[in-house]
């Protein structure tokens, strides 16, 4: 089972503006026609419920959406570029890796079918000259380059979306149980590791249906990253309820059902708090069903709740377990509503827990213009950096409305204000300009 995979996206980049002007004969003074650039293609992720694994991106990692089209004379606008939309798994988080190494930030959490998640917004088109054309400027030779897409690189995790999961040592019998309980056919031997992924079942109980997942065996150190421990506790997370199956053939069951518990303790996040139901598996040997009520005995000496005692080997007792799962998830449920009415945060990262609100950047209004420290002059303002690219240095005219858009926007004040003189470099995007 693929779970986890890094991909990098790119969002496509918007069309250039055009400079053209109309050349008609029985149009005396012409004028512009430049049109505009079509805005890139975003990219963006949907939860589909027909996927159940990230092996789609196994091999394939880079993903691009179209870039506009460039507009062309006649007031021709370029057309859009084309969307790339990512199918994934119900329960994938998606997360930004910093290229600073700072970290990952958390972009969305795709839990429910269908749902949309924009990871890269595609570039806007850059305006043609006719955008530009005043009463005091006829025909501008000014135009904008299309804006570059984004690019980012994504850290996709699915973690699966389970009212119940069963956990436990490995060769406790989880997927015994899950086979026992549901529809389900996860691989099932007389050996320790036989699982090596979370298996989904579907329960029935009273008439009403949940959704149970075999988590692979747990061992001492998981949470530190023996074995594979972190991969499988991430699928923890997100059960509603935890059955904790213990071997009750073992010479210290009480020993092992502590030593689980104490790793999802140091994995923490919230698991540990989880509702669990403590069920003592193989009640069809002679030697359990013998020891049942000294087992008993053992685990409420050790604090731990009453254990259900079952055999998923001749499913006696199963159907009681279940029941029991389907008592604590309406006992959960009760409490998640509760929560949501009081307004109460929760605070073990649980399904209470207020999503995330990223807020985008504040978009500049104001041009800045700052010294670079090497002698040169740097102004930071989109509209210009978009439109200094598309200006003509080799034609006078071209500069000149260049630089009295420059003056209407503030960014000759702002040079001025930053001790800009004469002889001095200027850059403003890819561009660089001598101060005279």
């Amino acid at each position: 089972m693929i779970d986890r995979v890094i991909i990098n996206i790119k969002s496509g980049n918007g069309g250039n503006g055009a400079i053209s002007g109309r050349r008609e004969k029985y149009v005396p003074r012409g004028g512009p026609d430049g049109g505009d650039g079509g805005d890139g293609g975003s990219v963006f992720l949907v939860a589909d419920p027909n996927m159940n694994t990230l092996l789609e991106y196994r091999y394939r990692r880079h993903f691009s959406a179209e870039d506009g089209r460039r507009g062309d004379g006649k007031l021709r606008h370029g057309a859009n570029g084309r969307d790339a939309t990512l199918r994934v798994p119900v329960g994938a988080q998606v997360w930004a890796e910093d290229e600073d190494g700072g970290g990952a930030r958390l972009l969305g959490d795709l839990d429910g079918p269908g749902q949309r998640l924009l990871a890269a917004k595609g570039g806007a088109g850059g305006a043609g000259n006719a955008r530009y054309a005043t009463p005091t400027n006829r025909f501008p030779l000014l135009a904008q380059s299309g804006a570059a897409g984004e690019a980012r690189t994504l850290r996709l995790e699915l973690k699966l979306l389970a009212d119940v999961g069963v956990i436990g040592s490995p060769n406790a019998g989880k997927s015994s149980l899950l086979a026992a309980a549901s529809a389900a056919r996860p691989k099932v031997a007389d050996y320790p590791f036989t699982t090596l992924e979370p298996s989904l079942g579907v329960v029935e109980a009273r008439g009403e249906t949940f959704v149970m997942v075999d988590i692979p065996g747990l061992i001492e150190g998981a949470s530190a990253g023996v074995g594979l421990g972190l991969e499988f506790l991430r699928h923890v997370e997100r059960a509603r309820v935890l059955i904790h199956l213990v071997d009750g053939s073992l010479d210290d069951p009480v020993a092992e059902y502590a030593k689980i518990n104490a790793e999802l303790a140091e994995y923490g996040g919230g698991v540990e708090r989880k509702p669990q139901i403590l069920a003592v598996n193989k009640l069809d040997l002679t030697d359990v069903s013998v020891l049942r009520d000294d087992l008993a005995d053992a685990f409420a000496l050790s604090g731990a709740p009453p254990p259900l005692f079952v055999s998923a080997a001749t499913r006696e007792g199963v159907d009681g377990l279940m029941e029991a799962a389907l008592d604590a998830l309406r006992s959960a449920s009760e409490t998640t509503a509760a929560l949501a009415a009081a307004a109460i945060p929760d605070d073990d990262g649980g399904d209470y827990a207020d999503a995330p609100i990223l807020r985008p950047a504040p978009r500049r209004r104001r041009p800045l213009a700052y010294a670079d420290g090497e002698g040169g002059f740097v102004v930071e303002w989109q509209p210009a950096e978009r439109m200094a690219g598309m200006v003509d240095p080799n034609d006078w005219s071209a500069r000149m409305q260049f630089y009295e858009r420059l003056r209407r926007a503030g960014v000759i004040e702002a040079l001025e204000n930053a001790g800009v003189g004469s002889g001095d470099v200027v850059r403003i995007g890819g561009v660089e300009w001598r101060w005279e």
